[in-house]
Order: structure tokens, then C-alpha cells, then sequence
């Protein structure tokens, strides 16, 4: 140990020296680095105020040589400076400083900014919330007050004013336009009689002025809030012929041909101040980067610029203009002489590197020559060490062999275990379905069982191939078959179906026959699991090809399944043979293991199989197999053909699945010819579910205490609820097209359905999906698999809290509703209907079609919706106020038996009394008489 150290110590040393000399230069370096880094977002720079901001904030950067400003300007675009302010983000800015071009497009990228922990600072217009750190700018209502109040010492409280605005939705339009009005209202004879839009520039102000010539003789000032657009108003009125008109503007920038130069030559009356705040943004940075605490706002004084002042202002910007300038020369030759002395203090550093090297190369060649005879010791232990591990390694690998034959065993026996209970329930079932006096509703659930259990047990055949597959356990016995009859065969099987869906099936081919060596085991797997897919997804009508050809170049059977159906996106052909993909089709989701399956059963006959398709334009899939058998090892070939009744179990499966699916299409049909207001002995109930099977097991149990409608997907759902507005629904959250938690929020915010109870049902037993469906407003969450009699005493209790609304709602007629149970959209609806009832109580001719158009509703919804939410009829109720309106006008007002029918829009005096008797039980004379103390009529 003793012996090694001095063999460490020389290049220790050296790795030392040039770290430390490394470590130097690249600190001296580093010195000339930009410590922090400020990015600003400019909302645009085409106007010179913008454009004096930046100038600002370039010379205050002058004394901060550790500041680095990256500028960005988005030429008045919000999209683009939100897009702008993310770049400035990823480029690592530790301050942002940003001019928003509109107050609500801006808010929420700032508010990002802010809450990352970056120091932000809104220079000139604001945002909607005080999401920033500091804010620069003028008062802009001050500003529009002193520009409101020198206006009208400009006119002595006396004239006619054109107002032109910046952009509607920055925060400087608005603060200037209600700072100017607020001071014009003190004078009320100063009237603004016109006020326009100037887009802050130059040529929307004169067309403007020249759209308003005809208001021009009767205007006495202009007041802009810029001066950009003051001068394109004062440019507009001059062309005119016009020379009587005042202009005043906002800025007052000290830059040629700008605002002081316009108050100095006469073209401009006055100019309020409004600072740029390039300077202040820069300080105040300056303050946030080093930790110094800085207030909430910094507002910037403003004043009134005009003949006046304007000489003695010109003359300081000037001053401070030309100091500037002196103070930017200055520093541009301390820069050369900075970069002057850093070259040569790099030169010397690089010497001094190189004198070092040359010192310490012998030493270092001396050391590693000691350093390999010693590595060369330890490379022979090394090899001694992998010898042994390598002997281990082959121990484990056995051992790893053993282990996942134990895998592919258990894996397998369990399979098996799912197969045999199975196996032992399918037998009953047939057995029981055969029987004819089986009752129909057990019939029908004892079918829907069978179906399900063929569903999974197919699947779980599947998965156990695809195991054996992975684990090499599947050996494929290739037998010499006729590939034209065997095809034949399997489009056989589905002629019975295609018969049914419409659809023409058939095979396809030249060839006589085609002798093909394959396992026809798998290869039938593979047929049937094309044509079912293809079945799946073609309509009524359409047209299914298998095509069987002879590629003699390539010596192979080409094999296509065509179909004309729904087709598919490039996405879904690119992952359609991975194990458990389902696809962009949400009507038709499967297991993801069919496709899968085919395709390794296609690669171990050595095979390929392809898709081709677009949406809308059907799909076709190709195998391609090799001629012959010298692909196949020897013990791949039999001699013998084996018998199987797999396709017979593929049919069975697909047989259910097709009448699962025409079921479905025949109860999801359209009901909306149905009056649900006929049946009125049973609640009506919808429901929305996508299962067919879920929709007939509900139904059977619920239709003998509801009307039961159904609706297969959420937009069938949502025209049944407003063709039908049934009592209560049942909607499932993951459908197809519209799901149930969108279906809800579009039932509980449309007036017409807001009223009925929604109960969700679905497998998502996450609490925050639970809290999602219950923020949709639905009345109830129920979680599969559930408990029926849970969810009958969840409608029963739906409907019983239903009809108490109801009667609130009836017992407050015709009193304003303020139940704070009741449904906003329910209150509403009924004070919208109630007050349309009141304003058109006098009129006779008054009619239940008024009312169905002014609530823009039909008249069956109305009945339906007046009935559910206040369980009344719409002309008994339209009575039932006139006679109260009539008892009003009897024990209150002067007026007569005659005037009081006719107020209350009865055609006659004695259809009234007849009328007020039978609702009252005295006659309209007796009833005033009594109100009034048997005096008569009084006020």
C-alpha cells in the first residue's frame, strides 16, 4: 500500500493543475456572462411609444452589465404572445416583464408564469387578476379624468366632443374612456357625440373622422387616447377643409414628429403625459432579481403637456437624451478595452497550462507504464472472477428454464381450470334452453347467460394460444390441404348470417384448386377471425370477398378478406395486430386478442399478413403464405388430417354476437312517436345504455313498475329525453358517440329536460370519477356490479322527491319561487312562465301558442314540462290567476263587475260572474261587498 501512493501522487497533482487552471479561465470567462437573464413580451413595437419603451429600457440596462434582456414583440397578435411568452419560458428567463396586447388572453399564460415561481412585472395595460408581482403604469383613468377636465377648460364647459377609443379590451382604453366620460358628466352642457374604435393607430381614426363628416361642423374637440390617432384625426378634419376643431391626445412621447413636437407646432392643443415605464420596469427588475422588497403597483405620474410647457420639456428630454448618448459611448470602449485585457489574460492562462503539461508529461508517462503492468494483475483476476461467474450464470440459466416451464405449466393447468368450470355450466345451460316449457323471461335470461359464457370461454382459448405462442409451447402440424375448399368451408358458415345483415358473401377465385401445406387447426382461426372482424364492420347492404390467388413470382397463395365497411385511420392499421388494441371504433369494441392471435398463427406457417384501408372505404386484409413445405421443419409435417370442432365454437360465438347486435338495433329504434303523457298509471323511465343485454336484464325487471323506453348510445339517449321527457332516467358513463357524463351536463342545463332525475350506472368505482359524475349534476352514482334493490329504492325515492317539488311549486302559485332545493334552471322556467301568464292576463285572445313562442318551446313540451315541475293543467292555471287577479281588482279598485271581467280578459261580463261563482262559490257583486265591509266599492 505504501509502495502505491507515490505513483498516485503524480497525477493527482497534474489532474489538479489542469482542473484548477480549467476552473480559472472558465471563471474569468464567466465574468463576462449575463447573470440573470429578463425576457419581455412586447404586445407590438409599430408605434414609437413602444418603441421609446424598449429604447428606456436598453440605456437603464447600460449600468447592469449582469442583466441579459431577450425581447420578444407579437405585432398586436394575443395568440401569438402567449405562444411567444411559453418560448420565453423554455428559454429560462428568471423575470418576465410583458406589455399584455388584451386584458382576458393574457390573464391565464401570466398567472402560469406567476406560479412558477418567476418574478412577473405588467408594464402599461393589466390583466384580469392580480396574478404578477409588480405592475408599471400610469393611472389610466387620471389620465382620462385631467384629459376630461382640460377639455372642458379648452371649450369653457361648452361643446360637442368625438371620443376615438384604443382597442375595447385593454385595460388603457378602458381606464382612459371612463376617467374622460366621468369628468365630462361634471359639465352638462360638454356632450361626446360620437365614439369609435382607433385600434391605437393611425388609419382606423381617419377613417373614422372622415365616416363622422357630416357630425364635423357641430364637433369642437377631438379627444384620442393616443396622439398617434389624435393626429390621424387632425390629418382626417384638414383634408375635410375643417380647421375649428381641437385635438387633444395621450403620450406626449419626446420623439421627432411625435407627440411634444405636435403640442409645440400647434397641431395638437395638449398631450397627457403617459410614461413609458421603460426605465422603472428595468430598476424594479433590478430590485426583484436581488431579493429587495418593491410594492404591488408603481404608478406613474402624468401631467398636461401644452404650449405652455412643452418648450421647457423638450428641452430636458433632450438633455437626458444627449447625456445618454455620451454615457453609451462610454461604455462601448470600456467594452473593447475589457475585451482587450480578457484575450491577453486568456493568453497567459493557456501559457501557463502548457509550461505545466511539458513539466509533468514525463512523470506522467513513467507513471502509466507502472499503472498497466498493475492493471495488467488485475485483468488476471478479473478473468478468473468471469470464469466462475460464467459457470454460475449457466447453472442459473438452467435454472431459469425450469422456471418458466413451471410458468407456462401453471399458466396453462389454470387456463384449463377456467375452461372446465365453464365447460360444466355451458352443458346445463343447453340443456335447460332445450327444454319448450320453459317459461320466456327465464328463457331469456338463461340465453343471455349462455352468450356470455361461450364469450369467455372463447376467450380464455384465445389467451392460452397466444401463450403457447410466446412461450414456443404451439407446434404447428402442416398437412398438404386445398386451400380453394378449405376457404369455401369457413364462408359457408357465415352464409346463414350474411343472409340475415343483408350482406354478400362470397368467395372469390381463378384457381381450381390450390394445395397449400398448413395446420388447419390454426389457419381456420385465422380465416374466421377476418371474416368475423369484417362482419362486424359492414352495414346492411354492403358486400364481403374472400379472393383466393396464385402469386407464381413469388411462390406463394395470396389470400383477401375485402369488406366494404367503416374502414379504419392510419393510426389504428399501424397498432391493429398488437395484442389488446380495440381501435378508433367505439361502437364495436372487442377483446384486441383476435388479430393478435391471427397474426402469430400466420408467422409460424411462416407467412405475413398486412391491412389496407381508409375511412368510410372499407378495409382489406392479406395473408400470404409460402408454397410447398421446405419451410417447415421436419417435425412440423403430419400425414394426418385432424378433425376439430373449434369452427363450430367460432360460429356459436359470432352467431350471439350478431344476435346480441339486431336486438339491439330492434329496441333502440325510434320511439319517439310515443306519448309518455298517455301512460299515466306508470312512471316513464329511459334508459341509456349501450349493452343490449344490460338494457333487456333492466327492462325485464323494471317494466312492471315504469314505462320503460331504451336508447342504445348517448345520442339516441338524448333525443328520446326530449322527444319523450320521461319521469326519471338510467344512463351508463362510457358509451359510444356522446358519453353519459357529457349526456348529463346537456340534459341538467337544458330548460326542457333540467327537471329530471339522472341516475349514472357505470364500472369506474374511482372516487374521483364518482365525484366527476356527481359534478355533472346527476342525482345519483351507482357502481356495477350492483345491488337491484338499491337501485329500485333509488328511483322510488328520485320520484317521491320529484312529486314534493312539485308540490312546492303548485302551493306557490303564483308567488315568486325562492325554494333554494328547486333546480335554478327548474325556478326559472316556472317565474319565466308565470310572468308571461300576468303580462297577458288582460287579453282575451290570449292562447297557449303565445306562450309556447315567446319560451321558444314546443307545445307538447310545455304540457310536459308545466306538468312535471307545478302538476297542473296550462289553461286551468291560466284561469286560476285570472280569478285571483279578478279578487284583487273586487277588494281594491273602483271598478266595476264589467271593467273587472275585461281587465281580466273574460269576453263577458256574465261569463266572468259565471265563471268567479263556480271557482269562488259567490258571485263577484257578493264577493266585493263582503271585502269591502258591505259598503260598496272604495279604494
Amino acid at each position: 500500500m505504501n509502495i502505491a501512493m507515490p505513483w498516485l501522487r503524480g497525477p493527482k497533482l497534474l489532474f489538479c493543475i489542469i482542473i484548477g487552471c480549467s476552473l480559472f479561465i472558465s471563471c474569468s470567462e464567466r465574468g463576462e456572462e449575463k447573470l440573470f437573464r429578463i425576457g419581455f413580451s412586447q404586445c407590438g413595437d409599430a408605434d414609437e411609444w413602444r418603441k421609446y419603451m424598449l429604447q428606456e429600457m436598453k440605456r437603464e440596462l447600460a449600468f447592469h452589465q449582469d442583466m441579459e434582456l431577450i425581447y420578444k414583440q407579437a405585432d398586436d397578435n394575443s395568440e401569438l404572445q402567449v405562444k411567444q411568452v411559453k418560448e420565453l419560458l423554455a428559454d429560462g428567463i428568471d423575470l418576465l416583464l410583458i406589455s399584455p396586447n388584451e386584458i382576458e388572453p393574457l390573464t391565464a399564460i401570466v398567472e402560469e408564469v406567476y406560479e412558477k415561481g418567476i418574478p412577473v412585472i405588467v408594464i402599461d395595460r393589466e390583466i384580469a387578476r392580480p396574478s404578477y408581482t409588480n405592475f408599471i403604469g400610469a393611472d389610466n383613468y387620471e389620465v382620462g379624468r385631467i384629459a376630461g377636465q382640460h377639455a372642458a377648460s379648452l371649450l369653457k364647459g361648452r361643446g360637442n366632443i368625438i371620443q376615438i377609443t384604443g382597442l375595447p379590451k385593454s385595460s388603457p382604453a378602458i381606464g382612459r374612456r371612463k376617467g374622460f366620460e366621468d369628468a365630462i358628466r361634471e359639465w352638462p352642457e360638454m356632450k361626446i357625440i360620437h365614439t369609435f374604435n382607433g385600434g391605437w393607430i393611425r388609419p382606423p381614426a381617419q377613417r373614422g373622422i372622415d365616416s363622422l363628416r357630416e357630425s364635423l361642423p357641430q364637433t369642437q374637440l377631438v379627444y384620442a387616447h393616443n396622439d398617434v390617432m389624435a393626429m390621424g384625426a387632425y390629418e382626417a378634419a384638414r383634408q375635410l377643409g375643417i380647421t375649428d376643431i381641437k385635438f387633444i391626445g395621450v403620450d406626449a412621447l419626446p420623439v421627432q414628429g411625435m407627440g411634444m413636437d405636435m403640442v409645440a407646432d400647434g397641431r395638437l392643443e395638449a398631450s397627457m403625459l403617459y410614461s413609458t415605464g421603460g426605465v422603472e420596469a428595468i430598476r424594479n427588475a433590478v430590485q426583484l432579481l436581488k431579493k429587495q422588497g418593491l410594492p404591488k403597483r408603481t404608478i406613474l405620474p402624468t401631467l398636461v403637456v401644452d404650449s405652455s410647457n412643452v418648450r421647457m420639456m423638450k428641452l430636458q428630454s433632450d438633455k437626458i437624451l444627449s447625456q445618454q448618448n455620451d454615457i453609451e459611448k462610454q461604455q462601448d470602449m470600456m467594452a473593447e478595452q475589457r475585451r482587450t485585457y480578457n484575450t491577453q489574460r486568456t493568453f497567459v492562462y493557456i501559457l501557463m497550462v502548457t509550461l505545466s503539461l511539458v513539466v509533468l508529461f514525463a512523470g506522467l508517462l513513467w507513471y502509466l507504464r507502472q499503472l498497466n503492468k498493475k492493471i495488467n494483475r488485475q485483468l488476471a483476476r478479473k478473468n478468473e472472477e468471469i470464469s466462475k461467474q460464467s459457470e454460475q450464470l449457466v447453472e442459473m440459466s438452467a435454472r431459469a428454464t425450469e422456471a418458466n416451464e413451471a410458468r407456462i405449466n401453471f399458466f396453462t393447468n389454470i387456463s384449463h381450470e377456467f375452461r372446465t368450470p365453464l365447460t360444466l355450466i355451458l352443458g346445463p345451460l343447453e340443456e335447460m334452453l332445450e327444454n319448450r316449457k320453459l317459461p320466456s323471461p327465464l328463457r331469456q335470461q338463461l340465453s343471455m347467460m349462455r352468450k356470455n359464457v361461450v364469450r369467455l370461454l372463447r376467450l380464455v382459448n384465445q389467451l392460452i394460444d397466444l401463450r403457447r405462442i410466446e412461450f414456443n409451447k404451439m407446434q404447428v402440424r402442416a398437412v398438404e390441404t386445398d386451400l380453394v375448399l378449405f376457404a369455401n368451408e369457413v364462408v359457408q358458415l357465415f352464409q346463414e348470417i350474411a343472409r340475415r345483415k343483408h350482406i354478400d358473401c362470397r368467395l372469390l377465385t381463378a384457381e381450381r384448386s390450390l394445395p397449400v401445406w398448413i395446420d388447419e387447426s390454426m389457419m381456420d382461426k385465422v380465416l374466421f377471425n377476418l371474416l368475423s372482424n369484417a362482419f362486424k364492420f359492414t352495414e346492411e347492404n354492403g358486400s364481403i370477398t374472400l379472393q383466393i390467388e396464385k402469386d407464381v413470382a413469388a411462390n406463394e397463395a395470396v389470400v383477401e378478406v375485402r369488406d366494404t365497411g367503416l374502414g379504419m385511420s392510419t393510426e389504428t392499421q399501424q397498432h391493429l395486430f398488437e395484442i389488446f388494441y380495440q381501435g378508433d371504433h367505439d361502437t364495436h369494441k372487442g377483446s384486441g386478442l383476435g388479430l393478435a392471435l391471427s397474426k402469430e398463427l400466420v408467422e409460424l406457417h411462416h407467412g405475413r399478413i398486412s391491412v389496407q384501408s381508409e375511412k368510410g372505404k372499407g378495409a382489406v386484409f392479406t395473408v400470404r403464405l409460402p408454397l410447398g413445405n421446405r419451410h417447415f421443419q421436419p417435425e412440423e409435417i403430419s400425414a394426418d388430417h385432424l378433425e376439430s370442432d373449434w369452427l363450430l365454437d367460432e360460429q356459436k360465438y359470432f352467431q350471439s354476437e350478431v344476435d346480441d347486435r339486431a336486438a339491439g338495433a330492434a329496441t333502440t329504434g325510434d320511439e319517439g312517436g310515443q306519448d309518455v303523457i298517455a301512460h299515466d298509471e306508470k312512471p316513464s323511465l329511459l334508459v341509456i345504455e349501450d349493452n343490449p343485454e344490460m338494457r333487456q336484464f333492466l327492462r325485464q325487471r323494471l317494466e312492471g313498475s315504469y314505462e320503460v323506453l331504451e336508447a342504445g348510445d348517448g345520442n339516441s339517449g338524448l333525443q328520446q329525453a326530449m322527444d319523450n321527457l320521461p319521469d326519471i332516467i338510467i344512463c351508463d358513463v362510457m358509451m359510444p358517440g356522446r358519453d353519459g357524463i357529457n349526456l348529463t351536463n346537456q340534459l341538467k342545463t337544458d330548460v326542457r329536460t333540467a327537471h329530471i332525475p339522472v341516475i349514472l350506472l357505470t364500472a369506474r368505482t374511482a372516487t374521483s370519477q364518482q365525484m366527476e359524475g356527481l359534478k355533472s349534476m346527476a342525482d345519483a352514482y351507482i357502481t356495477k356490479p350492483f345491488d337491484f334493490p338499491l337501485l329500485q329504492q333509488t328511483l322510488s325515492s328520485l320520484l317521491a322527491n320529484r312529486n314534493k317539488l312539485k308540490e312546492h311549486f303548485t302551493a306557490a302559485l303564483p308567488a315568486e319561487i325562492r325554494t333554494p332545493g328547486a333546480n335554478k334552471t327548474d325556478r326559472r322556467f316556472v317565474s319565466t312562465f308565470a310572468s308571461i301568464v300576468e303580462a297577458n292576463i288582460s287579453n282575451d285572445a290570449f292562447t297557449i301558442e303565445d306562450i309556447c313562442k315567446e319560451m321558444a318551446i314546443s307545445k307538447v313540451q310545455l304540457y310536459r314540462k308545466v306538468k312535471a315541475l307545478m302538476d297542473t293543467n296550462i289553461n286551468e292555471y291560466i284561469l286560476q290567476m285570472r280569478i285571483q287577479k279578478a279578487r284583487y281588482y273586487l277588494q281594491h279598485e273602483e271598478m266595476t263587475i264589467a271593467e273587472v271581467a275585461y281587465k281580466t280578459g273574460f269576453s263577458s261580463p256574465a261569463y266572468f260572474s259565471t265563471v268567479f261563482k263556480n271557482k269562488v262559490g259567490i258571485s263577484p257583486t257578493v264577493y266585493r261587498d263582503k271585502g269591502n265591509g258591505g259598503s260598496g266599492p272604495r279604494n
